[in-house]
């Protein structure tokens, strides 16, 4: 039988022990992006195939949520494209972090933290810079509309 707890013997460390830092935001996020891709990736994904089975007009309405009828994304595909671009980023900067340190590097306290930070900043500028040029590639595609110009004649 299992002894009675010592109540002088503290319990482990918890949140209020730890001092936050950027390096445990890097790994609660790794694990957030990484759950979040796989669930509203699949789902979503999921939902692509059956809108393909299902036929024409479902797939017209999976597209409508998130297109407009030019195809370009419109609010609701944005959020869940640019969300799952930057779940991605940071799960992918996170992970060559975590390789990166399984070597045997970034150990020491002040080269972890600039590394958790610098993770975070790169996910977040490969997500502008992806969907900058997506939607600059859009811009210049789209047919420019020419509005008829009134010449006054005296």
């Amino acid at each position: 039988m299992a002894k009675a707890r010592n109540v002088n013997r503290p319990l482990s460390p918890h949140l209020q022990v730890w001092k936050w830092g950027p390096h445990m935001l890097v790994s609660i996020l790794h694990r957030a992006t990484g759950t979040g891709m796989a669930t509203v990736g699949v789902f979503v994904f999921l939902w692509w195939l059956g809108a393909i089975a299902a036929g024409e007009t479902h797939y017209a309405k999976f597209m409508d949520l998130l297109t407009v009828e030019s195809g370009a994304p419109n609010i609701a595909g944005y959020i869940l494209g640019i969300g799952l671009t930057l779940s991605f980023f940071q799960h992918m900067m996170s992970g060559i972090r975590h390789f990166w340190m399984d070597a045997g590097a970034a150990f020491e306290l002040k080269a972890n933290k600039r590394f958790a930070v610098l993770t975070m900043v790169v996910a977040v500028l490969l997500t502008a810079a992806l969907w900058g040029y997506i939607s600059y590639e859009r811009l210049k595609a789209a047919p420019a509309v020419s509005a008829p110009i009134a010449v006054e004649t005296k």
